[in-house]
């Protein structure tokens, strides 16, 4: 991956292993990243999410709980189809549900006329869930995915520090979104 890259920990901590994302990147933040990464716990605030890409990223990383069906605690890795919102209408800006879809569509939206573009890649490492309910904490199959996310993330990286010829070693330093 050259180029910037945000990893975003999305996601609810009120409603139990939907903090999957806020959890993952707050473990992530303890290794040593490239310095054109950028790890934020985003939450649920899903259009700072949008702003915050306006600063121009080559590839977007969303960290959340995703239903597929799997069993819980089952880790995917997928890569998103490009960013316009579904039927190619405006985006709903509910700031309560905006999903990773809504998010992307919004991004669009903003991006029109300013001379900035949406990320090239966007992948979603997700979770399946085993519950939602409000509570805080994760489950135990979605708490001992933690540690394989993180793995999985920093392979994603490495990945695409070969690829790019890059090699660079600075402290991640994860931030909160206003």
């Amino acid at each position: 991956m050259n180029g910037r890259v945000l990893i975003a920990g999305i996601g609810n901590v009120f409603l139990g292993d939907d903090g999957f994302g806020v959890e993952t990147v707050r473990a992530l933040s303890a290794h040593a990243l490239p310095g054109h990464v950028e790890v934020a716990d985003f939450g649920v605030r899903g259009v700072h999410l949008a702003y915050q890409l306006l600063d121009g990223y080559e590839t977007l990383v969303l960290v959340d709980a995703t239903e597929r069906g799997g069993d819980p605690g089952t880790l995917y890795l997928i890569e998103a189809p490009g960013s316009a919102p579904p039927g190619g209408g405006r985006p709903v800006l509910d700031g309560h549900h905006m999903t990773p879809d809504a998010v992307l569509g919004l991004l669009s939206t903003l991006c029109a006329g300013t001379g900035t573009s949406p990320p090239r890649r966007t992948y979603v490492v997700g979770c399946e869930p085993a519950c939602v309910d409000e509570g805080i904490g994760l489950s135990a199959p979605v708490a001992a995915a933690v540690p394989q996310a993180v793995r999985m993330l920093l392979d994603l990286l490495r990945a695409g520090e070969a690829e790019a010829g890059q090699q660079s070693d600075n402290r991640c330093e994860l931030r909160r979104t206003p």
